[in-house]
């Protein structure tokens, strides 16, 4: 042991990745169904520094950039698009969740005379947020007192876990909320899953209609996409028409699918051929003059000879029906002949395989103009100038770049696997550094203050969802379910979420989440800079 820890103490790349290791193996761990994720790298590279372990210079750097440039392109596309349309409730939900938030910080931290980066630190574990955390790391950096942030996000962080995820599992229960009963009243929750069915055409009323003007795609989440002729299912052309007998495949969910079902005739056990292969594929929505249009206003099958069955969006897949809005970076899953296939994913962006790779030019590109922004000089009236740093340079630039899609040659898009890696590899390199540089100031930290840190932690993941909650149900007029979600997304609290979402099949809460997620993203980091500017001037 003696060997290994001389080892340790002196190759800090070896202490890097053993710190990274260690701290991924204590966040796997799960306590009633919660765990700690890659936050338990800030908890082994506290101990790490205590024991006056040391990691590379400039590991912390690299990760900040990386992490909020990553962060920056995933909210890109749906932060601006929240503010701006029907999410806009939800985002100032999230507002007022953050800023409640940021005033019991600074009020905790006047009351008890903390200094800005042990207070910043709680406000970003109390709000579980790694992206405030890295903003209010980078802030401090040139005032000193950086070291305190990590100890006050290692110390608030837990509760801010388990407060949001116990009060969506108890508030329901103290008011006798029936989420499910919620769920069956609503037309947007019927189940989730989708599924494909085979239907014989049996209703008289419908022998001799053309199918794509019949109506029967505009069942809230069915499609029909494929038509039995000479033994194989092809798929739906603009001028088919309903025949007696005729089999069909319909893709939706399942409790729509019935309603669908009934109307059309009845299901059939049929085995029929079908070429996956050439005549389906994903596509996604990059062409501007596609993004925020109605599926019924862009008309897939009479314009490009398509269906669309599918769309995958955040994660989420759904059947879409006409008044369904594109959104960029939506992965369309859409079946049709092989020709009419590549007219519509030229119109519509482009195959998902195409951007499957990641554009490392402009990876690069991204990264140096968010460092050259952050550097900048920002003129204030009567202030001295300021600039937004490496936490908020690449941020805004990343913000840009996923919002537009494309500027110039540079590609504001990374594919979703590639930019999670990135994400987490730049963030335990943060957290890492962040831990061993407050490490060997947690215990002096916690004898001068006191165990009061802890409560003001308490108080600041809390009073937020307390207040939140009759806001967005009586003032906004949401339903149990969208204020559930988009206090989540308020607190960006995914396990919270999950807690939301093993209770109901419904995807609003989902929903909500995403509108409320990326805006309380970006204010947090905003908040989290005022506090600091605050409470230095105290």
């Amino acid at each position: 042991m003696d060997a290994f820890n001389n080892l340790l103490l002196t190759q800090p790349l070896i202490a890097l990745f053993a710190v990274i290791a260690t701290g991924l193996l204590l966040g796997s761990v799960k306590m009633k169904g919660l765990n700690l994720g890659t936050s338990g790298v800030l908890f082994t590279a506290l101990l790490a520094g205590h024991l006056g372990y040391k990691i590379p210079a400039g590991v912390g750097t690299l990760g900040l950039v990386l992490f909020v440039y990553c962060v920056g392109i995933g909210a890109g596309d749906r932060f601006f698009a929240s503010l701006a349309r029907e999410g806009a409730n939800l985002a100032k939900l999230a507002v007022l969740i953050v800023v409640l938030g940021g005033a019991v910080t600074y009020g905790g931290a006047k009351l008890l005379d903390l200094p800005a980066g042990l207070a910043t630190g709680i406000f970003a574990g109390a709000l579980t947020s790694t992206p405030a955390l890295a903003a209010a790391t980078e802030g401090l950096a040139a005032l000193g007192g950086a070291e305190a942030v990590s100890i006050g996000y290692g110390i608030a962080y837990p509760f801010g876990v388990i407060g949001v995820v116990l009060f969506v599992q108890v508030l329901p229960r103290i008011l006798r909320i029936d989420l499910d009963s919620i769920k069956d009243k609503s037309e947007e929750t019927c189940g989730n899953r989708v599924e494909n069915v085979m239907v014989e055409v049996t209703n008289p009323n419908l022998y001799g209609m053309q199918i794509s003007e019949s109506g029967v795609t505009n069942f809230n989440a069915c499609q029909i996409c494929r038509i039995l002729k000479e033994d194989r299912l092809v798929p739906l052309s603009y001028d088919d028409t309903f025949e007696e007998g005729q089999i069909l495949l319909l893709v939706g969910r399942r409790c729509e699918m019935k309603i669908a079902v009934d109307f059309i005739g009845k299901k059939s056990d049929r085995e029929v051929l079908r070429d996956m292969e050439n005549e389906r594929q994903d596509i996604i929505v990059t062409s501007p003059s596609f993004i925020g249009q109605k599926l019924g206003d862009v008309a897939p099958l009479r314009n490009y000879g398509t269906v669309i069955t599918r769309i995958n969006r955040l994660g989420l897949t759904f059947v879409p029906n006409a008044d369904t809005i594109l959104e960029r970076h939506d992965n369309l899953t859409a079946v049709g002949r092989v020709d009419d296939l590549k007219k519509f994913s030229v119109a519509v962006g482009h195959r998902s395989s195409v951007i499957d790779s990641t554009d490392l030019l402009s990876l690069s590109v991204g990264l140096t103009l968010g460092i050259i922004v952050g550097l900048l000089p920002i003129g204030l009236p009567g202030a001295e100038p300021v600039n937004l740093g490496l936490a908020g340079g690449p941020l805004l630039v990343a913000l840009v770049l996923g919002h537009f899609g494309k500027v110039g040659r540079i590609v504001g898009f990374i594919p979703r696997p590639t930019r999670l890696l990135l994400q987490d590899l730049g963030l335990v390199f943060f957290l890492a550094n962040a831990g061993v540089r407050g490490g060997a100031m947690l215990v002096p930290t916690l004898q001068e203050h006191g165990f009061i840190l802890f409560g003001l932690g308490i108080a600041v993941s809390s009073l937020p969802l307390i207040v939140a909650w009759p806001i967005a149900t009586k003032f906004f007029k949401m339903n149990p379910l969208q204020a559930l979600g988009g206090i989540c997304g308020g607190m960006t609290s995914t396990p919270a979420l999950g807690a939301i979402t093993a209770k109901t099949d419904s995807t609003i809460p989902v929903v909500s989440y995403v509108s409320a997620y990326p805006v309380a993203l970006i204010i947090m980091i905003v908040i989290s800079k005022v506090l600091i500017k605050l409470i230095v001037n105290m």
